[in-house]
This record gives C-alpha cells, sequence and structure tokens, in this order.
C-alpha cells in the first residue's frame, strides 16, 4: 500500500510544505516547497485569510514537484500557545492479558483523570512509563499478562481557539486536518537518536519567531516549553543598529557567514527613509549586534532549562535545530552558555526518510520532515493523537493486514454464490448482479411454495 503523506509547518516566518511517499521500500520525499509567511505573528494566526494563502501556495507548488495527490495531512502547531500537564491512569485487567485495548483503556483514564483546563484541547496524551502490578518502568506491555495496569502520561494542550484558527486557516486551502502535531516534538521525531532518546536529551527548535524545547527521555517528551525569540528579532537590531530597512538587514543577517570571512570588510548599506542614500558600516558593529542577541536568546533557554526538574537527567545533551543555528558561530557560543554540555547542530536522520542533500542539509525543514514521519508512524509507541484516537508503532502494517484478512473470505463467498447461480466468465466480480439473482432466488421459492400449497388445497377438496 503507497500512502502520500503532506507535512506542513506553518512557521512565524516562512511556512513549508513536504510530501512523502510510504512504501514498501520506506519513505522517501517526494515533493518539497517553502513560500513566505503572512498573518502570523509568535507562532499564532493573526490573519486567517493571508495564512491560508501562504499555505495554499507552498502545498501548491509541491504538489506541482510530486505529481502526485496527498492521502494524509499533518499539520504543525507551534508550542508558544502550549501548555502541558501530567496525568496517571490506572485499570484492572480482568482476564490478565493486556492488549491494545487494555493499553487504550488505561491511557484514556489518565486524559479524563487530568486536570484541563477551561478552553483547551488536547494535541497529544504520551505515555513515558507503563507499571504492571509491581512492575515498574516497563517500556512496552502489550502482551504480557498482569492484573492491573498503570500509564503515567505527558499531556499538551492548546487553547481551543487557536486550533480552530489553524484548522480553519488550513480548511481555506481546501485542506483537510488528519493531524495536529506540535512543532518541537515533531522536530525531535525527525533529529533525535536512540541513544539520546534513551539517554535524555533537550531539542530546541530555534525558528524565524520562537523556539520551541522538548525534553525527551526515555520513550516520549517530558516537558515542553518555548520562548518567543528567534531569528526576526536579529533582523529587528539590525534594523535599528544600522538605520537601514528590515529587507537589508535580513540580507545581511543571512549573508554574515561569508561576510565574517572579511573581518576588515566595510559594507555599504540603503538608509531607512531614503534607500539611495548609502552608509559604509565595519563588520565589528554587524557582528556585536548579531552575537549579542544570539547570545541572549542562548542564555535565556539555558536559565529555562536549568530551572526545570529534567536538567539533570538529559545525559544525551543538547540539540539544536532550526533556521537560527545557521547563523556563524553559533556552534561555538552554545557550549558555554549550557554549562559546557554537549551540543549537537542537527537536521534530519537520514536513516528513517530518503530525500535531496539540499533538503536535508537545512535545519529550517527539520520540523516539516518529522510531520511526515509522524504521519508514516514514527512517534510514541502509544499515544493518544489530537483526535483522541489511539497511535500505536505498527499500525499501518496491522490496519493493512486485517484488510486483506477480510477481502480474501468475501471474495470467496462472493465465488460460491456466482457459481450457484451463473455463469462466471459472464457475470465476474459484479455483486449487483449477485445480489439481484439472490433476490430472485428468494422470490421464486416464495411464489413456488405458495401455488403448491394452493395446488394441494384443491385436490384435497376433489
Amino acid at each position: 500500500m503507497i500512502l502520500n503523506i503532506l507535512g506542513i509547518d506553518l512557521g512565524s516566518t516562512q511556512t513549508c510544505a513536504i510530501i512523502a511517499q510510504k512504501d514498501d521500500e520506506g519513505l522517501k520525499i517526494i515533493g518539497f516547497s517553502k513560500a513566505k509567511t503572512n498573518g502570523v505573528k509568535k507562532g499564532a494566526i493573526t490573519n486567517i485569510e493571508l495564512a491560508s494563502k501562504s499555505i495554499e501556495e507552498a502545498v501548491r507548488n509541491a504538489e506541482m514537484m510530486s505529481g502526485v495527490h496527498y492521502d494524509k495531512v499533518v499539520v504543525s502547531i507551534s508550542g508558544a500557545y502550549t501548555k502541558s500537564v501530567d496525568s496517571i491512569g490506572v485499570v484492572n485487567i480482568p482476564n490478565h492479558e493486556i492488549g491494545i485495548k487494555e493499553i487504550h483503556r488505561a491511557v484514556s483514564t489518565a486524559k479524563h483523570t487530568a486536570n484541563i483546563p477551561s478552553g483547551y484541547e488536547i494535541i497529544h496524551v504520551l505515555p513515558y512509563n507503563f507499571k504492571v502490578n509491581d512492575l515498574e518502568h516497563v517500556d512496552d506491555p502489550l502482551g504480557m499478562s498482569g492484573s492491573r495496569l498503570e500509564v503515567s502520561t505527558h499531556i499538551v494542550i492548546s487553547q481551543e481557539s487557536h486550533i480552530k484558527n489553524l484548522k480553519k486557516a488550513v480548511e481555506l486551502a481546501d485542506l483537510r486536518v488528519d493531524n495536529i502535531v506540535l512543532s518541537g516534538y515533531a522536530s525531535s521525531i525527525a533529529c533525535l537518536d536512540d541513544s539520546e532518546k534513551e539517554l535524555g536529551s533537550v531539542l530546541i527548535d530555534m525558528g524565524g519567531a520562537i523556539c520551541d524545547m522538548v525534553v525527551h527521555t526515555g520513550n516520549s517528551i517530558r516537558y515542553n516549553d518555548c520562548l518567543q525569540i528567534g531569528s526576526i528579532n536579529i533582523t529587528q537590531d539590525l534594523s535599528m543598529a544600522l538605520h537601514t530597512p528590515l529587507k537589508e538587514a535580513e540580507k545581511i543577517k543571512l549573508n554574515y557567514a561569508a561576510l565574517s570571512q572579511q573581518p576588515n570588510a566595510l559594507i555599504q548599506i540603503p538608509t531607512m527613509g531614503d534607500e539611495k542614500r548609502v552608509n559604509e558600516v565595519s563588520l565589528d558593529i554587524i557582528s556585536e549586534v548579531i552575537y549579542a542577541r544570539a547570545e541572549e536568546t542562548l542564555m535565556i533557554l539555558a536559565k529555562i532549562l536549568s530551572d526545570n526538574r529534567y536538567a539533570n537527567s538529559i545525559g544525551g545533551g543538547v540539540v539544536l535545530t532550526g533556521g537560527m543555528t545557521k547563523l556563524a558561530g553559533i556552534d561555538e557560543l552554545a557550549p558555554a552558555t549550557f554549562d559546557n554540555r554537549s551540543i549537537r547542530i542537527a537536521t534530519a536522520r537520514r536513516d528513517l526518510i530518503t530525500s535531496f542533500n539540499e533538503i536535508f542539509n537545512d535545519p529550517e525543514n527539520t520540523c516539516a520532515i518529522g510531520l511526515c514521519l509522524y504521519g508514516a508512524g514514527y512517534f510514541t509507541p502509544y499515544e493518544l493523537d489530537s483526535n483522541e484516537k489511539l497511535r500505536y508503532k505498527g499500525e499501518i502494517e496491522n490496519y493493512n493486514r486485517q484488510i486483506r484478512q477480510e477481502i480474501i473470505p468475501q471474495k470467496e463467498i462472493e465465488n460460491e454464490i456466482k457459481s450457484d447461480f451463473f455463469d462466471e466468465n459472464l457475470q465476474e466480480n459484479d455483486t449487483i448482479a449477485i445480489q439481484e439473482q439472490l433476490d430472485f432466488k428468494e422470490t421464486r421459492e416464495k411464489k413456488s411454495g405458495l401455488f403448491s400449497s394452493v395446488w394441494h388445497k384443491i385436490i384435497n377438496q376433489f
């Protein structure tokens, strides 16, 4: 079975759309496009129509590149307007055999007992620990024997109005949302390897206007937070410090990696309000502005992490991704800021999905790739998704196997009916004709029985 998954990362500065195809050979990216985002500020939709047009443009170009239509649409939601709560669910197992239904019941119990604030909806219910009877730290309880199942969950929630605005913007682009995924969670799916998940790692997606942070330990994320500062703040700082238009400041920021190779260079930039007039600015001033904001951002993120209760359980270090990580020198600045923890600048893992190098090498695409991976089944072993449906690894394969098992007996029944009533060569696979023949036979038998009973009554009278 071929499944085409459309991942839409609606960022504050740009919208990324990726179409990935899952088949028997694996997962590969077949469509990719970016569009400038309008109508979104700090991760929140401020103009539904403009945001919808950004989505429509990115998806249309990705479709043209892939040449296929998508089967599933997975959209990211910013961590700026999400919260999280933890909850525990406990259920009894009458038959002492733990299956998918029992796990679903336990996770659903945790959802119902959670303290969800009014006006919020659930995005994810993520189990991070199972307990069977007295056996703790069970990774996967499926198939185990026990009379009691307990699950600890991390629940990600968002404002109901924010979710409705996101869905409406997508629907205006003639799309239907199948799943909504926390952007930081999607990035962690794409970036973190098994060792980093097992040892515990912090993933920070440094985007245009916000930085999403998630702490991943074991099977699931345990903590998520957001800092509403991003690379656009560097652009604004440059514009004010150099008194130049925002578009020119953005060009300077993007070209800084090349400019840093010429430390004594003087750069001519247009003046704000009169672009015909130019000023000469030394690279030292530009470097000071860029590094001051970058250092401030990293220091705030480090403070958020140090205040977190999981700060001492992240042996896998800090993983940075997102467009802001392309800034020259940030890999040298980060280790000192995060108390000399292990720092890795990451892009999407190549062992999970195949694509062109230019898509993989750009950390801006990490979240969108993670959305496609989520749609293909790469997620927490068990979870309730944004539709409150239980998701589990292997569900796609099990679903296909179930379909095949149901189709084969149905065909055998149809063939038996065909051989009884009409020539199989003339009426092959015609289920309507089968039903007509059944109805005809039933009617004929009824008429025959009625005529026979009347005839016998007439004979008995004589």
